[in-house]
């Protein structure tokens, strides 16, 4: 048994269907835009752009500026500082979006 203490964060779970997507892509094949992936999960864009963040930071994806995003070819991520602050960003979104939910839980029911 385990305890997850609530739902993923929503970042989590973009990050989590765009890697079962990638699962069936190849390298170089472009990733939905930006405002697709809005209209298919109903999230904000910093949520969705957090959880391609996710995706970049693990080697998965890579982004060419305007062109898009598209699955990597395997090569290591590159340490560039802007993706670890980018990646620093989203945990401290997905972070924010738990604390949220556990002090809504938490709230009296009577206020």
């Amino acid at each position: 048994m385990t305890a997850t203490g609530g739902p993923k964060p929503k970042a989590v779970q973009v990050a989590d269907a765009l890697r079962e997507d990638i699962k069936r892509m190849k390298p170089g094949d472009k990733l939905p835009s930006q405002r697709e992936l809005i209209d298919r999960f109903g999230f904000a864009s910093q949520t969705i752009q957090n959880g391609l963040a996710a995706l970049r930071a693990e080697g998965l994806i890579v982004s060419a500026g305007n062109l898009g995003n598209f699955v990597s070819d395997g090569a290591s991520p590159s340490n560039d500082v802007r993706d670890d602050i980018k990646e620093i960003r989203s945990q401290i979104q997905a972070l924010t979006e738990r604390v949220a939910a556990l002090e809504e839980r938490s709230a009296p029911s009577g206020a």
